[in-house]
């Protein structure tokens, strides 16, 4: 069934956004295929409060609505006050590219008319429009799962980039940020992310990130940038305890607006799979990422330039936050010698 807006010629279209920061990345070119499709629409997205800096960087999106679960959104009251506030911009479609059952009861009790997503978490009957999903016997990489939400509906994926648009006002708090820290527009940055949501598995070992920093900044003057947010900052510390030049601990001290741009000054990001290195791959950042017990053919960077280093185990990926044989194997047989010369090729 494809989607038709008949006699609007500026139809209000919500689209529920992701919950992880990679996620939301990752759903970019789906956005940009939505604005092709449909120039004169108003798109909007409601998104949790930590992402809405990722959609604030995509510019066909004209609006973007909090769900502050946490706060004013609490409870039902809270959900009921969202429901109202959502009936106000009597939207004509909503596509919700959250798989949980909830989105869907929001966008029904929203009096959306046209509600279009994957039958996924039992939410079926609450929409109008259930693309078929995805062959789970063939690996379908993120941006494609979202991109088919919209190509089973008739929309042609017309862009296929990743892309964050960062604005003039983060961009010049970064600058304020690298001024306290005596670094200098013509000074070579590298940026390293030790962290990864989802468990110590997706981690390669921090002391190798310090010994890794060392070498970098002895061999080619960089100057090291660790990156990553409140819960990375002990990580951030025994890196730089770690290294014997010193580097800039930003983990834990920026936000999330503010390390996109910082992410963006960068002349290589080397990192794990985690929400920062979809930032780069979208800023067009060179990277060198490091996986373990995800799958970069799924969630790996898109359209990226750069380096994907993995030990290929046979028992990986195995998608747990714990190694089940109790260490990072997969991330131990990834040498520091391994990942300086993925680096060489863009320092």
């Amino acid at each position: 069934m494809k989607v038709r807006f008949n006699g609007s010629p500026s139809p209000r279209i919500l689209l529920r956004g992701a919950n992880w920061v990679g996620d939301a990345v990752m759903m970019t070119p789906a956005v940009g295929s939505l604005r092709k499709h449909f120039p004169k629409a108003r798109i909007y997205v409601l998104a949790k409060p930590w992402v809405v800096p990722v959609f604030e960087a995509v510019p066909p999106v004209d609006r973007i609505l909090v769900y502050d679960k946490a706060g004013r959104h609490r409870g039902i009251k809270g959900g009921m006050r969202l429901i109202r506030s959502l009936r106000t911009h009597g939207f004509h479609a909503a596509i919700l590219f959250q798989n949980a059952f909830e989105a869907a009861l929001i966008a029904a009790l929203s009096r959306i008319p046209m509600r279009i997503g994957y039958a996924t978490d039992g939410r079926g009957a609450l929409l109008t429009h259930r693309p078929a999903r995805p062959d789970k016997s063939r690996k379908t990489h993120q941006v494609d799962y979202y991109l088919g939400i919209l190509k089973g509906v008739g929309i042609p994926d017309r862009c296929r980039r990743l892309h964050l648009s960062i604005g003039k006002d983060a961009a010049r708090k970064s600058e304020t940020i690298l001024d306290r820290y005596g670094i200098r527009n013509a000074d070579r940055l590298v940026g390293l992310n030790p962290g990864a949501a989802f468990g110590p598995a997706k981690q390669w070992p921090p002391d190798r990130f310090a010994l890794l920093g060392d070498r970098i900044r002895e061999t080619f003057g960089a100057k090291i940038l660790i990156f990553g947010g409140p819960q990375d900052q002990i990580l951030g510390r025994k890196i730089c305890q770690g290294m014997r030049h010193p580097a800039v601990n930003l983990a834990g001290r920026t936000d999330l607006s503010e390390a996109m741009a910082l992410i963006q000054r960068c002349r290589l990001f080397i990192t794990n799979d985690s929400g920062l290195m979809h930032v780069a791959s979208a800023l067009d950042v060179p990277l060198v990422a490091i996986f373990g017990s995800t799958d970069p053919e799924i969630t790996g960077p898109w359209g990226y330039r750069g380096k994907i280093l993995s030990s290929r185990l046979s028992c990986s990926p195995c998608l747990r936050p714990v190694c089940p044989l109790g260490h990072r194997e997969c991330m131990t047989r990834i040498p520091t010698e391994a990942v300086f010369e993925a680096a060489r090729t863009f320092l």
